[in-house]
């Protein structure tokens, strides 16, 4: 720390109480009261220092030779400010430092100790050890904590502003430039002198976040003008948001995991609710505006200490747009948030993930698909261009966020069902995540009537759906009917355009070996050579085996088992046992049915993206 030393007589002063005695054999003729101390002095070593001292005294002097009395309770720094001037007057020795160089160089403004009254004057002298301290980033920051003692005087005379640009100056400078003597350390030539010793040292590199811990020390108005210094200087938005995160990780217990935040309040006095409630919305306020800069992980953890210390609106909304901008990069253990509002329905607060999700969309409003196909294999639906993905991974974050949800029996449906159709059909390739959510949600609410119920499965697309869902789905019998028999439906057309691809390709392949004069026998005797591919062997077997008939024989069972369980509405259990798809459609000759309204109306509302009513 740097050191300067003054004056050099020995001590002359002792305290007995609350009063200062000098000690130099002659009776006292002034008495200065601060506060609760009083200090019993000689009028001339303190006129001929202080400008004011000596207007006062001729002001105050009283007849006879009676003793003067001053009252100076505004003097900055106090009575611990007084008793270092008292001994700088009469010449005592006393040691400047960082820690009490601002309230020396403010209380000798408040007394006028100017040159005009003596040479080396405490002004001069207090400013050139504050122009030392400057020169240090450690001597600086203490410097600068002393300052909220006496901030009023410290602004006046522009010590605040320049302990700050000093301070920023330094945390902007390039790390690997930095040296000992800069950051507060006594070091020259790899030799560190500690208490008189020579220590061999190494340079050690430092970090970007060097400077984190040690201005978090500094109070929020302090901190605040600092960050805004470092920020005009150019700092990269990444390192001022971590700083930011630093200093709220330090004062806001729930920035922390539980059992950390236990821990540390054992240890920690942490400041009050209201004052935690002005730091975040402080902190919110100072964050860049640069996406990316903080992480939605970050974003989220205060958004629940927001709602947790119900910051203002303001502050909430800022935090809601910011992670909406960075929702794909969210995880959903941070999506649950604790609904800890005054009138508490759900578990986790809903509507916050609504706004949050209805801002992502409103900044992707990507160009939905024309037309996605009816039917295709599974795990072939198209998802669209790169710029789609963002919306993808939103989905399958809310398609989970639902599930997770889900359980709770006072989530209401209409929230459930616009959380959900918030996101456009063409960002889910699979429905597998939503099929599953609604399955919980239709668990954990038996009470739906059967319309609630339908409404909530044409959230989903049958269509979408994986083999695994769809055979959980079939046999699924807290669905309605209508959708278990649509699922089935699409099922049965997806292995039909199978089919249809085999015997397309087996087509090729027999035209092909005709073409070369490698004819293969007449059906009647089909036989396939040993190189003849696996592939057309099947085909031309299924060809035998399938017969146009019996497909619309049994698609006509179909629909008149279908229509016989609308009239009767018989259990799913009994409707399996009698229904069955021995054999699919035949994609050369398709079947000539007319289907029950139903299902035709099923199957162009699945076109139109709905459920059939």
């Amino acid at each position: 720390m740097a050191l300067m030393r003054l004056g050099s007589k020995s001590e002359a002063f002792h305290r007995e109480g609350q009063t200062w005695f000098c000690t130099t054999g002659l009776q006292s003729d002034i008495n200065i009261e601060i506060g609760e101390m009083s200090f019993n002095l000689h009028k001339f070593p303190l006129l001929s220092r202080s400008g004011l001292l000596a207007k006062l005294i001729e002001e105050n002097s009283g007849e006879n030779g009676s003793t003067c009395v001053l009252k100076l309770d505004d003097i900055p720094g106090g009575a611990k400010a007084f008793e270092l001037i008292s001994k700088f007057c009469y010449g005592v020795k006393l040691e400047l430092t960082a820690l009490n160089v601002v309230y020396l160089r403010c209380a000798a403004e408040y007394l006028e100790m100017t040159e005009d009254y003596g040479e080396g004057n405490l002004i001069p002298q207090t400013e050139a050890f504050l122009n030392e301290v400057f020169g240090s980033w450690k001597d600086s920051l203490k410097a600068l904590e002393t300052c909220e003692e006496v901030v009023p005087y410290a602004e006046e005379i522009h010590i605040v502003s320049r302990c700050i640009d000093s301070l920023a100056m330094k945390a902007c400078a390039d790390p690997k430039l930095l040296n000992a003597t800069l950051l507060g350390q006594n070091e020259t030539n790899g030799v560190m002198v500690w208490n008189g010793i020579s220590v061999a040292t190494k340079p050690e590199t430092l970090c970007n976040d060097w400077w984190f811990e040690d201005i978090s020390l500094l109070n929020l108005p302090l901190f605040k003008r600092l960050i805004l210094a470092i920020e005009s200087k150019g700092m990269k938005p990444e390192i001022i948001a971590a700083s930011l995160i630093h200093y709220a990780n330090k004062y806001l217990p729930l920035m922390n995991n539980k059992q950390s935040s236990i821990n540390d309040m054992n240890r920690v006095s942490f400041p009050s609710e209201a004052d935690q409630k002005a730091l975040l919305e402080e902190i919110v306020t100072l964050l860049p505006d640069k996406k990316g800069a903080t992480s939605p992980k970050v974003l989220l953890r205060l958004l629940g200490n927001a709602v947790v210390l119900h910051a203002s609106t303001s502050c909430r909304e800022n935090l809601e747009k910011r992670i909406g901008a960075q929702l794909d990069e969210a995880v959903l253990v941070d999506l649950l948030i604790p609904n800890v509002g005054y009138s508490v329905e759900t578990l986790y607060d809903i509507d916050c993930v609504q706004r949050i999700l209805d801002h992502f969309m409103s900044l992707h409003q990507e160009t939905t698909l024309s037309n996605s196909p009816c039917i295709v294999e599974e795990g072939q639906f198209l998802v669209g261009t790169d710029t789609i993905t963002p919306v993808t991974m939103v989905a399958s974050l809310v398609d989970g966020f639902l599930a997770e949800v889900a359980p709770d029996v006072n989530l209401k449906l209409s929230k459930f069902q616009l959380l959900a159709a918030t996101i456009p059909d063409y960002a889910r390739p699979l429905d597998d995540g939503l099929y599953r959510a609604i399955d919980v949600y239709l668990k954990a609410h038996p009470w739906l009537t059967d319309l609630e119920r339908e409404q909530l499965c044409r959230l989903m697309n049958c269509q979408k759906l994986s083999l695994e869902a769809s055979t959980h789905a079939a046999q699924n019998e807290r669905l309605p009917l209508r959708v278990i028999v649509q699922v089935l439906f699409f099922e049965q057309l997806r292995l039909r355009t199978s089919i249809s691809a085999w015997f397309f390709v087996s087509e090729n392949l027999t035209n092909s070996q005709n073409h070369n004069g490698n004819l293969a026998s007449p059906r009647k005797d089909v036989s396939c050579p040993e190189d003849c591919p696996q592939d057309h062997t099947m085909s031309v077997d299924m060809k035998e085996q399938i017969s146009d008939s019996e497909l619309e024989k049994e698609c006509s069972n179909m629909n008149q088992e279908f229509q016989k369980l609308e009239k009767t509405k018989r259990k799913w259990k009994i409707f399996s046992k009698k229904f069955s798809f021995r054999q699919p459609c035949n994609s050369k000759k398709s079947c000539d049915l007319k289907e029950p309204e139903s299902s035709t109306n099923g199957q162009q509302n699945h076109e139109d993206g709905d459920m059939p009513q």
